[in-house]
């Protein structure tokens, strides 16, 4: 068979399978699970690059594949999911609309840039550095279930404009090129029990209300 199938892309398989069924869940309504899917997604992710960085003897073959699927997989997971989500559970009409396509655009940019930036440097992606330029797009895996939060305690209308601030926002920061330094482990297991909790929340607190744009955003 063609491509990898070893243990170094184990967990990117792994997090385009969780984006498969969270989309699945978004789209027959159970938009809590689906944030679940999304958060593993973020997780496996995570930890893949460390993971296949273990391994010394890869091919350059399997660098490069490693290189173009983790990238195939995060437009997936972090790219078209999140924003099919948030145009499932309400980001529809004009502003939405806009808001949606230029986070989906920012995401693609981004990971083709730094599939350039690999191919030409010859490394494992920015494993070298310190620093991430602009925010990785497996930042919204964090950002969503957190934002997510806010519609128990907002009305419809404003949690329409908290989403679509947020889709702007996190694509901005996606392309915009600054300095964002990169957790330590400890930071990353920080992130994950904050997320945990958030998802637990989420999953205990029964009122859900989706976002709606107000009348005059809806036409297009």
């Amino acid at each position: 068979m063609i491509g990898v199938y070893n243990y170094t892309v184990v967990l990117t398989y792994l997090s385009v399978v969780s984006a498969a069924a969270g989309m699945m869940f978004a789209v027959n309504g159970h938009f809590r699970m689906a944030l679940v899917c999304l958060a593993l997604s973020g997780l496996f992710d995570m930890f893949d690059g460390k993971v296949a960085r273990r391994k010394k003897n890869r091919t350059y073959e399997e660098k490069m594949f490693g290189v173009q699927i983790d990238s195939l997989c995060d437009c997936i997971a972090f790219g078209f999911y999140p924003a099919i989500y948030c145009y499932l559970i309400g980001v529809q009409g004009k502003a939405g609309i806009i808001a949606i396509v230029l986070y989906v655009i920012a995401a693609v940019i981004r990971l083709a840039y730094f599939n350039v930036l690999e191919i030409s440097k010859g490394q494992d992606g920015e494993g070298g550095t310190k620093y991430y330029h602009g925010l990785p797009v497996t930042s919204i895996s964090v950002i969503l279930p957190i934002v997510f939060l806010l519609n128990f305690i907002t009305s419809d209308k404003v949690f329409y404009w908290i989403l679509v601030v947020t889709l702007l926002g996190t694509g901005t920061a996606f392309v915009w090129d600054f300095k964002f330094r990169k957790p330590t482990n400890k930071e990353l297991f920080i992130i994950v029990g904050i997320v945990a909790f958030v998802l637990v929340a989420s999953l205990l607190y029964k009122r859900y209300i989706p976002a709606s744009p107000p009348v005059e955003f809806v036409q297009l």
